[in-house]
């Protein structure tokens, strides 16, 4: 079950990645849903997303907590 809300949280991450604010408020859900294991294995997703969208690099200071 959790498996699946990690990958559901990608999902919807992926496809909101267009908008910066989007992105940042899914962003913020996430962090509060996922366990603390899986929040490691997004900040590396996220991390290899932001290369391929500078624009959400703002968003950033959301992991650093």
């Amino acid at each position: 079950m959790a498996r699946a809300m990690f990958d559901y949280t990608k999902a919807v991450l992926k496809k909101v990645s267009f908008d910066v604010n989007l992105f940042c408020k899914e962003l913020k859900k996430a962090l509060q849903r996922l366990l603390p294991h899986e929040i490691e294995e997004l900040k590396i997703w996220v991390n290899s997303l932001i290369t391929q969208n500078p624009q959400l690099n703002q968003c950033l200071i959301y992991l650093k907590e």
